[in-house]
């Protein structure tokens, strides 16, 4: 598969999910709204990484956003990397629960 083929699914499966994410919320159906909005951003950052790394295709198989993102070549700061955190262990959290 080509570099272009594992962007372009990783943007599509987020989209679809992005659509799903927004029916949630709408049906205030708001823990499963938030966890499939994690889902949404932690396929953008894997297409960020195949984006940006030209000798790995394959991005890593977490679901840590702040560590999917500095892996993608994101650049942050403590705001940001504050939200990524707290998204990730929200997610966790509920998944344990």
């Amino acid at each position: 598969m080509e570099k272009k083929d594992i962007v372009k699914y990783w943007k599509e499966t987020s989209d679809r999910d992005y659509e799903t994410m927004l029916h949630l919320f709408q049906s205030k159906d708001f823990h499963w709204s938030l966890f499939i909005g994690h889902l949404v951003i932690e396929k953008l950052l894997k297409a960020i990484f195949v984006i940006n790394n030209d000798h790995n295709i394959v991005p890593p198989k977490t679901h840590d956003l702040l560590l999917l993102a500095k892996k993608a070549g994101i650049e942050t700061n403590d705001e940001i990397n504050d939200m990524l955190d707290f998204i990730t262990t929200f997610n966790i959290n509920c998944t344990i629960s």
